[in-house]
């Protein structure tokens, strides 16, 4: 399997820590904006990498980023609301302030990565100087990639791996009977804070090893898939085991945004923006 690309919220960072690009982040925002505190632009002599949701502000920062590059120090400059650029406007109407970096440090940027690739927190710090600086974003901070580990056989998990590989999600399945046995815990699976876990079985009885299992982890989101009986059946068992009221709070059933998805790819989509939206909640900049 090919490895999958930086995810979007990563990729600005991962340019500018090739060489050679300035990086352009969002360090303020006044009103309502598209984009959040901390969004990126990586500018180099050859391109940009990144999305500030404006095609005319991404022209506009590629031009001050190659000319700081090349002649000057670092830049805030003010766009929107209370900009003295008088001849440029933010059709939102919002103002933003944006840190232009023409030259970042390539340790930090380095160090950042590191982290993300060993699926820890980051932070690259931001050093505005003097009192131009206050209120602003002092750090951009980095969370790993969305992961999901996907327990389950059937149609509904083959088009969630297929929908999650679109999205750039990584995404580890274990059937039953491969890498699963029925009553037993996965064996050799790592979760981590950043790490959704979801079953979707039609055969019901596999469920209650793998849940005890992962009510013992750190995902941030636990679903199940299955109707009104699966659900009570299940509920029985944990509370049978000892399991906590706020442990089975953390059990999302039924699975997904859409209520009785009976087709295969509903339910995939469903699923899959349920654990994007509980994911987004985690950013550090949301």
């Amino acid at each position: 399997m090919e490895p999958l690309p930086p995810p979007a919220d990563h990729a600005a960072l991962y340019r500018a820590a090739q060489g050679d690009a300035a990086l352009c982040t969002i360090v303020g925002i006044d009103g309502s904006f598209s984009r959040r505190v901390g969004t990126q632009l990586a500018v180099s002599r050859e391109g940009r990498v990144g999305d500030m949701a404006d095609k005319c502000l991404d022209d506009e920062l590629a031009a001050q980023a190659r000319a700081a590059m090349q002649h000057g120090p670092p830049l805030l400059l003010r766009y929107g609301q209370d900009s003295p650029f008088v001849d440029f406007r933010l059709p939102c109407g919002a103002g933003l302030d944006i840190w232009i970096d023409p030259h970042p440090d390539p340790g930090a940027l380095q160090d950042c990565l590191s982290r993300l690739e060993a699926r820890q927190e980051a932070a690259l710090p931001i050093w505005i100087p003097g009192e131009d600086g206050s209120g602003l974003l002092d750090e951009r901070r980095y969370i790993p990639r969305l992961r999901l580990v996907l327990l389950g056989e059937g149609a509904e998990c083959t088009s969630l791996v297929r929908l999650a590989g679109e999205q750039g999600v990584e995404v580890e399945w274990r059937r039953a009977g491969e890498g699963l046995s029925l009553g037993h815990p996965p064996e050799d699976l790592t979760v981590d804070r950043w790490t959704a876990v979801l079953l979707l079985f039609h055969d019901h009885e596999w469920e209650h090893a793998l849940l005890e299992w992962a009510l013992t982890t750190p995902a941030f989101h636990i679903g199940a898939q299955g109707g009104a009986p699966a659900r009570e059946q299940r509920i029985a068992r944990l509370i049978a085991a000892g399991r906590s009221d706020a442990a089975l709070a953390r059990i999302k059933s039924p699975v997904g945004l859409i209520p009785q998805a009976r087709e295969a790819q509903v339910l995939a989509l469903s699923v899959l923006a349920e654990v994007v939206g509980a994911y987004e909640a985690l950013h550090p900049h949301r």
